[in-house]
């Protein structure tokens, strides 16, 4: 009977590890082929496009080396004939978002949706006329926060959370829409309304430090609940399946009527906003099947990839997702809280009208609301008439190219061909994310510090970002690589410190570079960063910049 249990629950993590997680419709690449190769040949078909859209098994070891922007596209498209009929999102961008190019910035630092587009900044306050009056086209808003424990709802309020609701592919008779702050205050409400006195279990599944979550954890556990976290395998960064399965069916309760009670919150976010790793949702499943209430954390996913969940077959519990108000510019929004009505009666719902993080939208202009207006999201807009499968094709192609370019740099001269860039998560992969965490190694194997890379990026005009990658656990292969990526220092001098000595853990993550890709990026941002990373082969500009890093004693830059 033991043996039994463990082959089911070696089929069900094979199931929950191994099922596509975003079950997107394929591009133009795909279904050429689709009806005669099965889905292995596929990928591996994709794999090899990939690697063919740079010189195959070159290493590019200076920053001369590298092929011109020009040569480099012509080879990106003939490997990716499909990029070509995503023109449309370069239309876009060139009339809605110029100041992209009025400002040559390069914008890979952005998770989440945008809302209005620049053009629509230039436009604000701008009157339609209707037939028998005066229509406001609503172009921007304000926040505003709680007076007395009482959120003010508005015209503008309405329709927003009307667009938001539709562009989320949920209904108004399922979930009740709360704005708030931001990210952060979204998962705090939540965490302050959940009845976790008797429902004492919180799950969080994220491969990085994330401040909504860790202040989610830190409230749950000031209320009684015990809080426990999924693991991720080195170095692809997969979900530990056997364990995270063990915490989610546990012992599973049951009341007189022999029913499941619930456990708690099983909080999900479908992909890595760091590494761009993908899970299944039918975790969600599982999790509901055994007690659980589900969170499903939308924040990370692209434009239109709600409609690949189900939502109208399988509806979590609650939902959070952040909205800016244009990309490229200030990221200032909100973020969304959707609450499932029929479970609403379980919540303490005066801690959504006491919460500081509850918020109302408004009209910038204007103190009150005109009876008419129209609430223009062109970013929504856009992002429903390019459709999932254009931008799906798109992004993947420009992450995966990106991808493939800095796994070819390596340093010169070096005895063992030390590869200049690391990615840590997925790599090349037909569905993988949108997101890149990596970092950078000189020639002597030490770490580029995070932080430097980011402000030398910035003053090359490209937006990163820098994120934490935390709860991994390493095989017993891979221990010396732990302590080699965990600490500073070479794979050699970890050898001699740790040689002879108790196997040591570290829990304080690992900083990382990280990159989003929007479906308003395209081929000229990639490169531009694939050539700011090149500089990195030469080992004096590398020793230059540390030393004028340290030298300003910037160890720690706010940004």
């Amino acid at each position: 009977m033991k043996s039994s249990n463990v082959k089911l629950r070696s089929n069900l993590c094979k199931c929950y590890c191994c099922l596509n997680p975003v079950n997107s419709f394929p591009n133009s690449f795909d279904h050429q082929n689709s009806a005669n190769v099965d889905s292995s040949t596929f990928h591996y078909d994709f794999a090899t496009a990939t690697t063919s859209s740079l010189y195959p098994n070159t290493h590019f070891t200076n920053p001369d080396s590298i092929p011109t922007l020009p040569e480099s596209f012509r080879s990106f498209t003939r490997s990716f004939p499909q990029y070509l009929t995503t023109v449309e999102a370069d239309e876009i961008r060139a009339n809605e978002y110029r100041h992209l190019f009025l400002s040559s910035q390069v914008c890979l630092d952005y998770s989440g949706h945008a809302l209005f587009s620049s053009l629509q900044q230039q436009q604000q306050g701008e009157f339609v006329a209707s037939s028998s009056s005066y229509t406001a086209k609503i172009t921007s808003f304000d926040i505003l926060h709680k007076a007395n424990g009482v959120v003010m709802s508005s015209m503008i309020e309405s329709k927003i959370k009307e667009r938001i609701m539709r562009y989320l592919n949920v209904t108004e008779d399922d979930y009740s829409l709360f704005f708030t702050a931001n990210q952060t205050s979204a998962f705090g409400v939540l965490a302050e309304s959940y009845p976790f006195q008797s429902n004492k279990n919180l799950i969080t599944v994220y491969d990085h430090e994330n401040e909504g979550v860790e202040a989610m954890i830190k409230t749950s556990k000031g209320r009684g609940a015990r809080a426990s976290q999924a693991e991720f395998k080195w170095p692809k960064l997969k979900i530990h399946c056997n364990k995270l399965e063990e915490i989610v069916v546990g012992n599973v309760k049951k009341n007189n009527k022999n029913k499941k009670m619930n456990k708690g919150l099983f909080v999900f976010p479908v992909q890595s906003r760091v590494s761009g790793a993908r899970y299944s949702y039918q975790w969600m499943s599982l999790a509901r099947e055994n007690g659980w209430h589900v969170l499903l954390d939308a924040s990370a996913l692209n434009p239109k990839e709600m409609d690949t969940l189900g939502l109208s077959l399988f509806q979590p519990d609650f939902i959070i997702c952040t909205f800016y108000k244009v990309f490229g510019e200030d990221p200032s929004g909100f973020a969304c809280l959707l609450v499932k009505k029929s479970i609403s009666p379980t919540l303490d719902v005066s801690s959504f009208t006491s919460s500081p993080g509850v918020v109302s939208i408004t009209h910038t202009k204007d103190e009150q609301d005109h009876e008419e207006c129209e609430v223009e999201c062109k970013g929504l807009d856009q992002a429903d008439m390019l459709g999932l499968v254009v931008i799906g094709s798109r992004i993947r192609c420009l992450i995966n190219w990106l991808i493939n370019a800095l796994s070819a740099l390596y340093h010169p001269h070096s005895e063992r061909g030390v590869q200049l860039v690391q990615v840590y998560g997925p790599r090349v992969k037909f569905d993988r994310g949108s997101s890149l965490a990596f970092n950078m190694f000189d020639w002597k194997g030490e770490r580029v510090e995070p932080m430097l890379v980011q402000k030398l990026a910035d003053r090359n005009d490209i937006s990163l970002g820098c994120g934490l990658l935390k709860h991994v656990w390493f095989s017993e292969r891979y221990e010396v690589e732990k302590e080699s990526v965990l600490m500073k220092g070479t794979k050699e001098s970890i050898r001699k410190k740790f040689k002879g000595k108790k196997k040591e853990s570290c829990e304080s993550g690992i900083s990382v570079v990280t990159v989003n890709i929007s479906f308003l990026s395209n081929f000229e941002d990639v490169y531009s960063l694939w050539k700011f990373v090149s500089k990195f082969l030469d080992a004096d500009y590398v020793e230059k910049e540390r030393w004028r890093y340290t030298a300003l004693n910037q160890k720690s830059i706010e940004v």
